[in-house]
């Protein structure tokens, strides 16, 4: 295996110190620019992944998402975004991070490093062949996910990654892998910098394409979004309102009848309002 770890490479800047704040942040917004053309060049492995995702869930399946860190946080932030913004029960896309929800807040010292808790906590799940587990690492040299998913596909478990480095161990293991190559970061080794941005972006396409697929949009519209503070309230009767050719005042009273803009649509457009 030709595994070069370019997340780790020294920067293409030095003496940050001596730089001022104009510099600083100009250098990082330049090296922030490449990160979609890097996602761009993964696009066919995303699609791949997607459309088994999307296989799955169609059947009662799940999507899990397993990392460590910085990783593991962006997993756990765009799984807790699907139900508020589909309207899927919260069990659909689970996030799992390496030393438990404490370690989202801080870190827990060589959580990352165990080979057998990754696997563990996906069985607290009651993890099946009907669900998806993609391992998030920058290095993809994580032990937690590395050998979580070597349980799973001995279990026949679909099996994805996202990481920012060519022929990695994780890609090895993965039957899926998605590889995001950025170099090196600005400041030499901090993936949470160009390797998190470019691991968000694909999360961002793995759940809204799968979302699609699933018919979670009309048009272009969050129609099965959970009404959970006044600013989506306004948005949903808006929509209706807009979609339906009604008064604001009316489209509000079916939004609060129906509960979601998809509901109030279906009964407006069958008679029963």
């Amino acid at each position: 295996m030709n595994f070069e770890k370019i997340t780790e490479q020294n920067s293409h800047y030095d003496n940050l110190e001596n730089m001022s704040v104009s510099e600083i942040i100009s250098n990082i917004n330049n090296e922030d620019k490449t990160v979609p053309l890097a996602v761009e060049k993964a696009l066919p492995q995303i699609e791949l992944l997607v459309e088994k995702i999307v296989l799955k869930l169609k059947n009662g399946g799940r999507l899990f998402y397993i990392g460590a860190g910085t990783s593991g946080r962006l997993g756990i932030l765009d799984a807790s975004e699907c139900p508020p913004t589909f309207g899927v029960s919260h069990d659909i896309v689970i996030g799992l991070i390496a030393g438990g929800d404490k370690a989202i807040r801080k870190a827990v010292e060589f959580a990352e490093d165990s080979k057998t808790q990754g696997w563990n906590d996906l069985l607290s799940h009651n993890i099946s062949d009907k669900d998806v587990v993609i391992g998030i690492a920058a290095s993809g040299t994580t032990p937690y996910v590395i050998h979580a998913l070597k349980a799973c596909n001995s279990k026949n478990i679909i099996t994805g990654c996202i990481t920012c480095n060519a022929n990695s161990p994780l890609s090895y293991v993965s039957k899926f892998p998605i590889e995001v190559i950025v170099g090196p970061e600005f400041v030499t080794g901090s993936s949470r910098m160009k390797a998190g941005t470019a691991q968000k972006l694909v999360l961002n396409m793995i759940t809204t394409a799968t979302m699609i697929q699933l018919g979670k949009i009309k048009g272009n519209k969050m129609v099965d979004m959970q009404l959970s503070n006044h600013k989506l309230v306004n948005r949903g009767t808006q929509m209706l309102a807009n979609e339906l050719d009604i008064s604001e005042s009316k489209a509000k009273n079916l939004l609060n009848k129906y509960g979601n803009v998809r509901n109030a649509i279906n009964n407006f457009n069958h008679g029963r309002d």
